[in-house]
């Protein structure tokens, strides 16, 4: 029973739905996406009605916008089955090719198409006789159908369909709706009228194509396997021979020069070996793909990401030192530790081209330039720069790259950055790289073991990839604020250099040729607009800003510019002299004075030093004695430093009966020693020295010099041992006008990196035990007892307590 409405059922007018790229026959059922506006309303308008619509082929499939005599004449009536709006705004619909029919007139072309149809059938299909004819040729179509189903990939349900299908008419338009015809030759069949006519062309077309495929049957003979050359010449030879066919009987592969570009991009990105054999594999295994599937664009996007990447593309290194010297200078002020192991690195490259490039980790307070050195570093040595931001990165697959088995799936970061750069050997700054994280998606830092290490680095395996790709040649930066988040293993890989804070002067001196100057042209004013005071900048330095960096320093700068400009946007055109009493008046009364210390010396009042990730700071340490017993520690302060009073605790206690003061009186009160600050979390020993001065000062009521500021570990036995941090907590004592400073011995050799004018303003003094502290910043001195010894062998004395042994008593 065939489905073609009646001609009397057929309705008189219809929208048309206008295809470009195929055409519909009776009895076919697909899914269509429809996106033109003129072809969205046509199917809101039938689907209104009795879902009826016109599917009609255009002439030139590349008309976007098609008049009604674009369109073919003879079209497939459909029932709209089902409708999906979908999010980009297109419109996925299911249709089924019901009848033929031709299109009459045009009635409308306004927001749709509305034409006067009539129905196009054959006599054979308004239920004519049995004819031999017929039966023959159905009979042979049938058999092309059975031979070609396993050598064109049909459908398997096409050979059970054509052999229930008894109407020649049907099994026509049944047969070519699976050949994949050229859409001309598509509209050709929709076109004849008479059913033997129909299949008899179906049947000519089954047989060109089962003598194509005969003949690239013949031209995919196998070739023998030990002649490698001769198959690369027999594969060329063979694609030739299909573009010959091809263009003899008029079909055009549009994906044709898809994969001749691929295959041109590959041979020319001179890939290494692997990575050529892997690109070659996959552009097999697109052409075998549908080309619209899904697989089919993860080929394409690592296809196109591997042949954009530099595989063999390097920058020309600038190997002049005194030029490269000039750009580090030009663009920042003193790191010179830096400064000079670049350019060691340049000597070296200078000497040997093939030199692994160094990898570096930047080590310093927020705001001394750490980034922004990575970006001069790259242009004195003539490279590309690229920034790998990595806080708050906490998914493996951002270091290694996503697996192409996942939707979306992209190379990582590192990767990524190769390409954005274009060339093999950038300079790639991996920002903030202590503020990795971790969680159920993996460990990045585990995964930069591979990236950072110059014997595994050369081979560096992306999962995206899935091919090695050298990163010797890649100069890596790393900044961290703090080393101690950074596991050991990956610190390990890296060359750190500390960054420490800026002088007062140095801070001056940055401002006057880089911050004040850039923060002028920025605000759209020439440097003769505004004049800055050697005074104003040093007020500036000390007295608004109270930071290891420049970062704060430069927002104050560009206050004042704020200010100016506006003045000068409202017509004061008068040149602006910056000293230090308009300071206060463009940016108020200066919130940091030298006084976070204390002038005045107290007893149980002591100035600690310690280091932050944001430099160092002065802590004024106070301690108490109250009723009660034991000691007591508050301010926020880790287990370390809880330890460290401990033990500075009991080193005091030792000592009393040296100085002439009783153990039991101090024992029988509470010492409450208070850090300031108490929001802020403060660990580590170098607070030990502080502590104990603290509570020798509460035991002899003797107050503290106010004019010295302390760091050390301290033992029990007394001795002072090494802390880090020497330079950022000299600096903290000068920003609070201390100028005496107690250091450990063994800390001498870090003063190297103090600057020689910051040397001279502040004095040094190298100690090796507490006693030496005591003496030195009690305001009045202590009287120490000579102890007896203990004849050797003698047994202690059973009357009294034993009084605690001095510490060179007990070595």
């Amino acid at each position: 029973m065939e489905r073609t409405p009646p001609a009397d059922h057929l309705p008189e007018e219809l929208p048309v739905l206008a295809l470009r790229e195929f055409v519909v026959f009776p009895y076919m059922v697909l899914p269509l996406f429809v996106a033109r506006a003129q072809s969205i309303a046509a199917v809101e308008e039938c689907f209104e009605g009795d879902r009826l619509i016109l599917l009609v082929a255009q002439r030139n499939p590349d008309s976007v916008d098609p008049d009604p005599d674009d369109l073919h004449r003879i079209g497939t009536v459909a029932m709209v089955m089902r409708k999906l709006k979908m999010p980009d705004g297109r419109l996925k619909v299911l249709v089924q090719g019901l009848g033929k029919a031709r299109i009459e007139s045009v009635i409308d072309h306004g927001a749709c198409t509305r034409v006067r149809v009539s129905p196009f059938v054959s006599a054979e299909e308004n239920g004519e006789e049995w004819t031999v004819e017929g039966e023959a040729l159905t009979r042979a179509v049938r058999a092309r159908v059975e031979e070609l189903l396993p050598l064109k990939n049909l459908p398997p349900e096409v050979l059970s369909i054509t052999t229930n299908v008894q109407s020649p008419g049907r099994l026509a338009d049944l047969v070519a709706s699976n050949l994949r015809l050229r859409l001309d030759e598509a509209q050709e069949v929709l076109e004849i009228q008479d059913a033997l006519a129909r299949l008899r062309k179906v049947d000519s077309l089954l047989k060109r194509e089962l003598e194509a495929v005969a003949t690239r049957a013949d031209f995919h003979r196998p070739a023998p396997a030990s002649d490698a050359a001769s198959a690369e010449h027999r594969e060329t030879f063979l694609r030739e021979q299909l573009r010959a066919i091809q263009s003899e009987l008029g079909e055009v592969d549009p994906r044709a020069d898809e994969l001749d570009d691929y295959r041109l991009k590959v041979e020319e990105a001179n890939l290494p070996e692997t990575t050529r054999e892997e690109a070659v594999r996959q552009l097999r295994r697109l052409e075998r793909m549908h080309p619209d599937g899904p697989e089919a664009q993860v080929v394409r996007n690592y296809l196109d990401w591997v042949v954009d990447l530099p595989w063999d593309r390097c920058s020309v290194d600038r190997l002049g030192l005194e030029e490269a010297r000039a750009i580090l200078d030009r663009d920042h002020a003193h790191l010179s530790i830096v400064k000079d192991r670049i350019l060691e690195f340049l000597g070296v490259r200078k000497l040997r081209q093939d030199s692994r490039g160094p990898i570096l980790c930047f080590a310093g307070p927020p705001g001394v330039g750490k980034t922004s050195l990575g970006r001069s570093i790259a242009r004195a040595m003539g490279r590309e720069f690229v920034r790998v931001s990595l806080g708050g990165v906490r998914d493996e697959a951002e270091i290694r790259g996503h697996r192409r088995t996942y939707v979306g799936a992209l190379p990582g970061r590192i990767i990524q950055g190769i390409k954005q750069a274009g060339t093999s050997n950038p300079v790639m700054m991996l920002d903030e790289i202590d503020k990795l994280g971790a969680d159920f998606r993996g460990d990045p830092s585990a995964a930069l073991l591979e990236v950072l290490d110059p014997e595994q680095n050369r081979e560096f395996s992306d999962h995206f990839l899935n091919t090695p790709f050298d990163l010797s040649r890649v100069l890596f930066i790393a900044t961290a604020n703090m080393l101690e988040p950074i596991p050991a293993p990956l610190r390990d890989r890296m060359e750190v250099i500390r960054l420490a804070g800026y002088t007062p002067e140095e801070k001056a001196e940055i401002a006057t040729h880089f911050l004040i100057p850039r923060q002028i042209e920025e605000h759209g004013m020439d440097v003769a607009h505004v004049t800055w005071t050697k005074s104003a900048v040093q007020s500036l330095c000390s007295e608004y800003t109270y930071e290891a960096g420049v970062r704060n320093l430069e927002r104050q700068v560009a206050a004042i510019c704020r200010k100016v400009a506006r003045r000068r946007a409202e017509g004061e055109l008068s040149e602006v002299v910056i000293n230090a009493r308009t300071l206060d008046k463009y940016l108020g009364p200066p919130p940091y004075r030298q006084d976070n210390a204390s002038k005045q010396s107290e007893v149980g009042l002591v100035n600690g030093l310690a280091w932050t990730e944001g430099g160092g700071e002065v802590l004024s340490l106070e301690a108490n004695l109250s009723h009660g017993r034991g000691l007591v520690l508050t301010g926020q302060l880790g287990d370390v430093m809880k330890e460290s009073g401990q033990a500075a605790l009991s080193y005091v206690r030792s000592i009393l009966p040296e100085i002439g003061l009783s153990d039991r009186d101090f024992a029988r009160q509470q010492i409450h020693v208070h850090v300031p600050a108490g929001a802020t979390p403060k660990d580590g020993p170098s607070a030990g020295v502080a502590i104990a001065t603290a509570i020798a000062s509460l035991a002899t009521g003797i107050a503290v010099r106010a004019d010295v500021a302390m760091t050390g570990e301290v033992t029990l036995r007394g001795r002072v041992l090494p802390v880090g941090g020497v330079r950022e907590k000299a600096l903290a004592a000068l920003r609070s006008g201390i100028t005496t400073i107690i250091i450990p011995e063994s800390n001498v050799g870090d003063l190297r990196e103090i600057p020689k004018e910051l040397k001279k303003r502040i004095e040094f003094i190298p100690v090796s035990h507490m006693r030496e502290v005591l003496d030195r910043v009690l305001v009045e001195p202590l009287t120490w007892k000579a102890r007896k010894r203990r004849p050797a062998g003698a047994a202690p004395s059973r009357t009294g307590a034993r009084a605690p042994l001095r510490a060179d008593e007990r070595d």
